[in-house]
């Protein structure tokens, strides 16, 4: 029994006749937030180190307006091997339909293979806030007021 509110996401391969042999984004475990998404690479992929890769997915999403998919790391990727998603967590607008990608950066001291199928990424869909911006000659005060990093001595 699942204790997650679930909400529908649109998902079109691009290319079902090639990718047919990967899987769609999916769970892990009951209570995981991120889908793990894998690589459509035609051929292994070597990213060295410092090096930045933008990976296919082989497919696109259709999201409900008011959410987004963060495109985030796999921890034992980004632990085991230093590879990361660059601009993590990335974004997937509800109004984007293009092939989903994932961009990957080597911060390790090895070069790192990735294979067509293995996991690259998490997706967690999430709820998106719209700001609406009030310009003010003058912001209310607090405790800690232009305080920043470190300013706290801890």
């Amino acid at each position: 029994m699942s204790h997650a509110v679930t909400h529908p996401v649109k998902l079109c391969w691009l290319h079902p006749e090639r990718d047919q042999d990967l899987q769609p984004p999916r769970y892990h475990s009951e209570l995981a937030a991120g889908m793990d998404v894998a690589a459509a690479v035609s051929e292994p992929l070597t990213i060295a180190p410092g090096e930045i890769a933008m990976l296919p997915t082989g497919f696109a999403v259709a999201i409900a307006p008011g959410y987004e998919i963060q495109v985030r790391p796999r921890s034992g990727l980004a632990i085991k091997h230093g590879v990361t998603v660059v601009n993590s967590p990335g974004t997937i607008d509800a109004d984007y339909r293009g092939e989903v990608k994932v961009g990957l950066i080597n911060h390790g001291r090895e070069p790192f293979t990735i294979n067509r199928g293995d996991r690259i990424a998490q997706l967690v869909l999430a709820p998106v806030c719209r700001a609406s911006i009030e310009v003010v000659t003058e912001l209310d005060a607090t405790v800690r007021q232009d305080g920043g990093f470190g300013h706290t001595g801890r």
